[in-house]
């Protein structure tokens, strides 16, 4: 049977702001959705993978096939054809390109015909990221002086006033990865040392930042092809701590196996992690949950160290 990685990771409580050029007036606002009948924030599954392929640029000495360039504001390419996926091609493929997967679309050149695509999906695959806690309405009102930028200097010699929807939550998110789909399944604990560090995510522009890297993080290594641990965080305060009673209740009646599962938590004091050790999960710091995670992974799909 093939195995299977899958992990739900919550970030530190933090406030998060967003800066997409989307506005509602002069209000930059941040994307929600309903969730379980509350207007929550949220960050989409690709802005988590923006980040992630920075982090996996420095995973292999090569790099990345697609690198952002910050100056022209425009991706770059090593190899824009895929051509190292062509059956011919004795090279590896690039290491965004095997765990992100990819799609080059060509429209037909000439009526009648029908276009071409080059398409391969995600290995690593990634959920969107949602708060913790209800979005409440809080928006910050600030006032740019005067010439402060460009457009700012367009509205004359008085301070141009704007406002920015913030939020003070944590952000929960999931994975799932099948190594062995990868043309290169050492790549599989690369994504997850990744995962350890991530950073830069979604609204991180100069004016705003918030850690993305887990405040807590539970793996399962397994057989069973069905994650059964996505979203499983709650809390009874706001954010200010939180539980995954939902999984505990699968362990107990058996749909996940606690011998599967590692958590780690950025402080061994926590109720969670009284709680899980109590069913017999193995329970320790966040770093030292993800390198164990990735050695038992090494020793199953037998990679050398």
């Amino acid at each position: 049977m093939a195995l299977h990685v899958f992990a739900s990771i919550i970030t530190p409580f933090g406030a998060a702001a967003n800066n997409r050029s989307e506005t509602e007036g002069n209000i930059t606002t941040l994307q929600k959705l309903i969730w379980q009948g509350q207007t929550h924030s949220t960050v989409s599954a690709e802005a988590i993978r923006f980040a992630l392929r920075r982090l996996l640029a420095q995973a292999e000495e090569e790099g990345t096939n697609r690198n952002f360039n910050e100056d022209t504001r425009i991706n770059e390419w090593q190899d824009r054809e895929f051509k190292r996926w062509e059956a011919s091609s004795k090279e590896t493929p690039y290491i965004d390109d095997d765990l992100l997967g990819f799609m080059s679309a060509e429209a037909a050149k000439n009526e009648g015909e029908t276009g071409t695509a080059n398409v391969r999906r995600a290995v690593l695959e990634v959920t969107r990221a949602i708060s913790l806690n209800p979005w409440y309405g809080d928006i910050t009102f600030n006032a740019a002086s005067p010439a402060a930028t460009p457009s700012a200097a367009k509205k004359g010699e008085n301070p141009v006033p704007y406002g920015t929807e913030v939020h003070a939550t944590r952000y929960q998110f999931g994975l799932a990865m099948t190594p062995e789909r990868l043309r290169d399944p050492s790549r599989a604990a690369k994504a997850l040392r990744a995962i350890g560090h991530l950073r830069s995510v979604a609204g991180n522009h100069g004016r705003f930042l918030y850690d993305f890297s887990p405040d807590a993080i539970i793996l399962r290594i397994t057989d069973d092809p069905a994650p059964r641990l996505l979203y499983c965080f709650n809390t009874d305060d706001d954010g200010k701590t939180f539980h995954a009673r939902s999984l505990l209740s699968r362990i107990d009646v058996g749909d996940v196996l606690a011998e599967e599962l590692i958590l780690g938590v950025s402080d061994l004091s926590w109720k969670i992690a009284e709680d899980f050790n109590g069913k017999g999960v193995e329970v320790m710091g966040v770093k030292a949950a993800i390198d164990k995670a990735c050695k038992d992974l090494d020793s199953q799909l037998s990679i050398a160290g």
